[in-house]
């Protein structure tokens, strides 16, 4: 089986935008409508809905990793990210450490992407681990990076990620097409069409 970054097209896609049309429109419609919504708050209200969208998507985010993490630590250690008041609970290395890439995300979601950018999100991510050795870099181990599930005896693939040799000139081609087709971007997609290809763009 051939993986993506391994056909010969690679990293062209061909799509049909026309297909997420509606899709693309109902997600603006619920935005506006959270939006509108959003401005008529007390500045308490703001607060606590931006830390519950924030703490969902970070929960949800460490589930696919295959991490559980605890809704009131993260909560807290999102507060505390914020300067607010927090009820000082104990919060694991985890929690805080996603808190901190998603509150540095929410003041900087229109920054440009950079490998300085991703490193530390890695450092705040992995949060003093001594368990790992490439902290804040790209990976440099030769063993293949995979997705796998089933028995240890009889494993499956679901997809195998392109070498270490090959993630520096694979990172530089996403950073590259993730800052183009940004809203400001050389090549704007929108934001569905964007989100939909992101996970399978050059990595």
């Amino acid at each position: 089986m051939k993986w993506n970054w391994q056909q010969t097209d690679w990293p062209h896609f061909s799509y049909d935008p026309a297909k997420i049309d509606e899709s693309e429109k109902r997600l603006l419609l619920g935005a506006g409508l959270l939006f509108g919504a959003f401005k008529h708050l007390g500045d308490e209200d703001k607060q606590q809905l931006t830390i519950e969208l924030i703490s969902n998507e970070a929960l949800k985010t460490s589930e696919i990793e295959g991490e559980y993490l605890d809704r009131d630590s993260l909560q807290s250690s999102i507060r505390r990210q914020f300067g607010l008041v927090t009820d000082n609970r104990k919060v694991s290395a985890a929690e805080q450490g996603i808190a901190e890439v998603m509150v540095d995300l929410y003041r900087g979601f229109d920054s440009p992407l950079s490998p300085t950018l991703l490193f530390e999100w890695h450092n705040m991510l992995t949060n003093g681990r001594r368990d790992l050795n490439d902290i804040g870099r790209y990976r440099t181990h030769t063993d293949p990076m995979q997705i796998v599930s089933g028995a240890i005896y009889a494993p499956k693939v679901h997809f195998e990620a392109p070498p270490s040799s090959q993630m520096l000139a694979e990172m530089e081609q996403f950073i590259a097409w993730f800052n183009d087709t940004a809203p400001m971007g050389k090549t704007p997609l929108s934001a569905l069409l964007r989100a939909g290809i992101a996970p399978y763009a050059p990595t």
